[in-house]
């Protein structure tokens, strides 16, 4: 199997190291990923600037190639020029793994997230990925390579599950792992919560008078969260995974509209 692995935490990030050590015996990997972080970039990609490319070392071994750019631009250029340059032309990745990302994202934060928007880009263009985050408690206690050996576990299990066609994404989160010697936790097929956040904005005054708002909040407290869903089950202890789908034409109002507007 041949595997892109991709990122938005950034090139030099310990959850990208951490996934591309877990899956080595996976098969031939590639890594392409932003230069610098690009966390909540979302699906944006470049087009009035170049995109800079450069070789960059991985923190557990390994080497890569950095990009100026989103994890979008990342995919995008990898599956029309970067990888055919390295394995010819007409060739592609078996698989785009996305992450370990810095952070869970489950419940709305997919549509926020760079992760995310990564695997859903291989997807649009016919490779199917899976994107891969981790939760964080505390910060100074993430045991990486444990949680990166579950998330391999996780990654199997979808792998063998023969549900990766071509434009499939499966969005894998990883609760948060203190411990190298962490049991496995339970692994549950859920849909995402579709629950608002509930982040704020505080109101401060710069040195200068000038009025700004700074984003507060910790990205994972919603409205509500409904019964079985991403949010619940991580929270739970659980690995949950749920397969997305980049086509968001609302089916049921579609059929009411042609009805409708006939």
């Amino acid at each position: 199997m041949r595997i892109l692995h991709t990122n938005d935490d950034g090139i030099s990030a310990i959850g990208l190291a951490a996934i591309h050590e877990a899956t080595a015996t996976l098969g031939e990997r590639l890594v392409v990923a932003p230069a610098s972080g690009q966390s909540a970039e979302s699906h944006g990609i470049t087009f009035h600037r170049p995109l800079m490319v450069k070789d960059a070392a991985l923190d557990f071994g390994g080497e890569g190639i950095a990009v100026e750019g989103t994890p979008a631009d990342c995919v995008k250029l990898t599956l029309r020029a970067l990888w055919a340059e390295r394995h010819g032309a007409g060739t592609r990745p078996d698989l785009v793994i996305s992450g370990m990302n810095h952070g869970a994202n489950v419940g709305v934060n997919v549509i926020y997230s760079g992760t995310v928007a990564a695997a859903v880009e291989a997807a649009f263009l016919g490779v199917p990925a899976i994107a891969v985050s981790l939760m964080l408690g505390d910060r100074t206690r993430i045991a990486w390579r444990r949680a990166a050996q579950i998330a391999r576990v996780a990654i199997d299990r979808v792998i063998a599950a023969n549900v990766l066609d071509a434009h499939r994404v499966i969005n894998i989160n990883v609760p948060c792992i203190e411990r190298e010697d962490a049991p496995m936790p339970a692994m549950h097929v859920v849909p995402m919560n579709t629950a608002a956040g509930v982040d704020g904005y505080e109101r401060r005054t710069a040195p200068d008078g000038r009025t700004y708002y700074w984003p507060a909040g910790n990205g994972m407290e919603f409205v509500h969260t409904t019964e079985g869903s991403d949010v619940e089950l991580l929270y739970g202890g659980a690995v949950t995974i749920t397969p997305l789908f980049y086509d968001r034409s609302d089916r049921e109002l579609l059929a009411r509209m042609r009805t409708a507007l006939a």
